[in-house]
């Protein structure tokens, strides 16, 4: 572990941690898998890995919802969801122990919001609900059994009745759900 500290300098290290949830070894072993996914051991910090590369990760290969999360985190102009070592950075925190249960739901809420409008729709809701059962024949549930489902889901959820929930209102129902922190979560 000696030799990883003298390739992230201690003033990025520093940084990295006051902006993050994540402790100094946390962020010296995320430099290291990073730096093991571009190939090569030191930076530059900006240089980019492939969504392709970081799914490789075994911490999100069986994840369901790998590819929004990459996209999420992104900062790439080309929307490809490649991701910056501060790109990975902040994926990390924010599926940290440490980090809050506002800065969770907020990632998991932006995860979820698959056309990126601010709202999850109904569209949204039958989307992260083929990824949670799974796009299967076994696995599929029939139309009738989605449009119940998803009349359940804005039931409880859209507070507002206008046929979303939005950020707020999916905060109010995480907030009743003790379990999500614990497993909304990624470590390495």
């Amino acid at each position: 572990m000696g030799g990883t500290a003298s390739k992230l300098p201690k003033d990025l290290l520093s940084e990295y941690q006051e902006l993050t949830f994540l402790t100094k070894q946390e962020i010296l072993l995320a430099h290291k898998r990073f730096s093991e996914l571009q190939g090569r051991e030191n930076g530059p910090y900006s240089s980019r890995v492939s969504m392709e590369k970081v799914l490789t990760l075994p911490e999100l290969k069986s994840n369901p919802f790998r590819k929004r999360i990459c996209h999420v985190f992104s900062t790439s102009d080309l929307r490809d969801g490649s991701l910056t070592f501060e790109d990975f950075l902040d994926l990390l925190s924010a599926f940290s122990d440490s980090a809050t249960l506002e800065i969770k739901s907020h990632y998991a809420f932006r995860i979820f919001d698959f056309d990126d409008d601010g709202t999850l729709d109904a569209r949204d809701l039958e989307k992260l609900v083929n990824c949670l059962t799974g796009e299967t024949d076994d696995t599929r549930l029939t139309v009738e059994e989605m449009r119940q489902l998803i009349s359940n889901i804005l039931e409880e959820s859209d507070i507002d009745k206008d046929g979303t929930v939005n950020l707020s209102e999916f905060q109010h129902v995480i907030s009743r759900s003790p379990d999500f922190v614990s497993s909304f979560k990624i470590v390495l």
